[in-house]
């Protein structure tokens, strides 16, 4: 397996003939009731990260409330988000979606483009038989592993790297496996981020590394670059907002506003 020095990581190349079409269209599935503020995370996130259109999925209820904050997304219902699905060019699942099992699956089913899959959207697959798109990425911490893998938090901790590899494996799929030093693997890649801080270990982290994944996928980045890159930049502004606010103040709904000075080191 190869890994990489940090000195090989480049934002894509912004051509000045576009429009927002082509750096991609992200169609997030995220929010529920208790976790309107994954909504919210995950989607600015997509475009701080440079990805050209955002559309959020989800209730009527989140829709009001994050639109508030964010106009520059468009908003769907769930049901419209189903059947506008192959109009997009990556799919994000899971930031705050709660145990809807019967949207998860119809969402699988029906997209052909690269997904990623974060947070509810992992535990609801480690519950359910089905084969996953052949272009996915999934971003587990160790709980969340253990319960793919069926087997003990105490297993996956004490072999991040088997761990990785053997969901790897199981769901020949692009994995984030997140810790204080996140693996990035696939069949034939295996990288461990050097980057971050305590920072990052606060509630809706989380859904800002899936955002900004699902954005760079969008920009044409093959998936397993766009995984370690998107944790390069969530990592990198977690240290550059901690040095300002310190590693204990840095809240989740900050990071989106110091992720450009992350990508400014990269041009």
């Amino acid at each position: 397996m190869k890994s990489y020095d940090n000195s090989t990581y480049k934002m894509p190349i912004r051509a000045q003939n576009s429009n927002k079409g082509t750096f991609g269209k992200v169609l997030n599935f995220a929010g529920s009731k208790n976790y309107i503020g994954a909504a919210y995370l995950s989607t600015v996130s997509i475009l701080k990260c440079g990805g050209g259109f955002a559309a959020l999925a989800t209730e009527k209820d989140i829709i009001h409330s994050v639109s508030a904050l964010l106009p520059e997304a468009v908003y769907l219902s769930t049901q419209e988000g189903l059947r506008s699905i192959k109009d997009f060019s990556v799919i994000l699942i899971g930031c705050g979606l709660g145990k809807n099992k019967t949207l998860f699956k119809k969402v699988i089913k029906h997209t052909s483009s690269p997904i990623v899959i974060d947070a509810d959207g992992l535990n609801i697959l480690a519950e359910t038989d089905i084969k996953l798109p052949e272009e996915t990425i999934i971003t587990p911490h160790p709980l969340e592993a253990a319960r793919l893998l069926g087997i003990s938090l105490d297993a996956v901790l004490a072999d991040l790297e088997n761990s990785a590899k053997k969901l790897v494996e199981k769901y020949n799929c692009t994995v984030v496996l997140k810790t204080h030093r996140t693996i990035i693997t696939d069949k034939e890649n295996y990288f461990v981020n050097q980057h971050g801080n305590s920072a990052l270990a606060k509630a809706g982290s989380g859904d800002v590394l899936a955002g900004i994944i699902a954005g760079l996928l969008a920009q044409k980045i093959p998936l397993y670059e766009a995984a370690r890159l998107g944790v390069y930049l969530h990592s990198r502004t977690g240290e550059i907002a901690s040095e300002e606010l310190t590693e204990y103040s840095v809240l989740a709904s900050e990071l989106p506003k110091y992720l450009p000075l992350a990508i400014k080191e990269l041009l």
